[in-house]
């Protein structure tokens, strides 16, 4: 993002902070009882006092993050785990630089957990895929038709993810690259749920502009 100092969470958008703005989704869904929150160490006492600033009230804990993704969310699982009991509680796994989740999206994802146990969510695929040899020459193309882009939320059991984190941490696994990764590799089934192209990462400045292309449109549209 080169934002040197700033990590790309705390970027504003019409002077909000694109972390307060995903975790507002959350915030505001009616079957989200609780939030978890991995943040790297120095920047927790700015979180804090952001969550204070715009009354966020469902975040009860607030954990240092690891060196990896992986690794971040196994202390939020493992701090949910230290405080909560409910061991077949929903939890979705989300980005905090995914700020255009919507309500839907969740209740569908919650919906496919209770039914199945998992819910990953996905996107077709709209593009030809290819696969390449060491010269760069195309060697095959796959049925786009059957292809899908893994996103987040990514949503199990508690005590089914937590379960995968302490397999994994046991074998020394610890650079997965997604939650979804780590449930296939431990042999669990994973369903999936269709999420909207909106629902974008922001990784590099040209995400960051269309997520503000993409925010001020539904703004106008609430407003016709």
């Amino acid at each position: 993002m080169n934002t040197h100092a700033l990590p790309k969470q705390f970027l504003q958008l019409h002077g909000k902070e694109v972390i307060i703005y995903t975790i507002e989704q959350f915030e505001q869904h009616p079957a989200v009882d609780a939030i978890a929150v991995a943040c790297i160490k120095k920047w927790i006492p700015f979180l804090q006092s952001l969550l204070e600033k715009y009354q966020i009230k469902k975040v009860k804990w607030v954990v240092e993050g690891g060196k990896t993704g992986q690794e971040s969310i196994c202390k939020i699982l493992t701090a949910i785990k230290n405080d909560y009991r409910e061991e077949n509680a929903v939890v979705l796994i989300h980005d905090g630089v995914r700020p255009l989740i919507n309500s839907e999206l969740i209740t569908h994802c919650i919906d496919s957990v209770e039914k199945y146990g998992s819910a990953i969510t996905v996107t077709p695929e709209i593009e030809t895929v290819v696969a390449l040899d060491n010269h760069k020459k195309i060697i095959s193309i796959t049925d786009r038709s059957t292809c899908y882009h893994a996103k987040a939320p990514q949503c199990f059991r508690l005590n089914d993810i937590y379960a995968a984190h302490l397999h994994a941490k046991e074998e020394g696994l610890n650079n997965v690259i997604d939650s979804a990764s780590l449930m296939a590799h431990y042999g669990h089934e994973l369903y999936t749920v269709e999420g909207g192209y909106e629902n974008i990462k922001i990784t590099t400045p040209t995400d960051f502009y269309l997520f503000r292309a993409l925010f001020e449109a539904q703004e106008n549209l609430q407003k016709l």
